[in-house]
């Protein structure tokens, strides 16, 4: 039986594969090799999150975004694989799953940053206004701390990851 904790982020890196896919991608590949219905699905979040990111990319952003699709794209299949067995069974995604949670986790800090403090107003495309605004795009991206930041944790701290100790080999 698997722990709450590997249903929980093998859910999280299932949900991220057609997010990644189909959306997030959008940022770093040319809008003609997208489905009409999908470019129109992101052009409403950034009308209506106020994601000027996602529309006009500044450069630091989309090296994440690429990032997220050369390196992390492939490892969400794995990662979706190691927790769906649990992590008592999958000991070898520890060191994947810090790798990549700590890397998910810091580039969060930038676009946080940026979200919290950039002056939007003179921006060629609407970005948040108020700080409710920018809470809520905040809030957004929120999962793609919280739940790195959980794996990050559960990676360095969890016996789950540990082979259980044999008392008998101990005598």
């Amino acid at each position: 039986m698997a722990r709450l904790l590997d249903i929980v982020f093998f859910l999280y890196f299932l949900t991220h594969i057609p997010i990644a896919m189909f959306i997030d991608s959008q940022a770093v590949i040319p809008q003609r090799y997208y489905p009409q219905q999908l470019v129109e699905l992101k052009n409403w979040y950034c009308r209506e999150f106020r994601d000027p990111m996602m529309v006009d990319p500044p450069g630091w952003f989309r090296s994440f975004v690429f990032c997220e699709v050369a390196v992390q794209f492939p490892f969400f299949f794995v990662a979706a694989f190691a927790y769906l067995k649990g992590a008592a069974k999958a000991r070898w995604i520890r060191i994947p799953a810090i790798i990549y949670s700590s890397h998910v986790a810091t580039t969060l800090i930038a676009i946080f940053f940026h979200t919290l403090t950039y002056d939007f107003s003179q921006s060629k495309h609407p970005g948040p206004r108020t700080m409710d605004e920018r809470l809520t795009l905040c809030g957004i991206y929120s999962p793609y701390f919280i739940l790195p930041v959980m794996i990050l944790l559960d990676a360095c701290f969890s016996s789950a990851y540990r082979e259980p100790v044999n008392k008998a080999k101990m005598r």
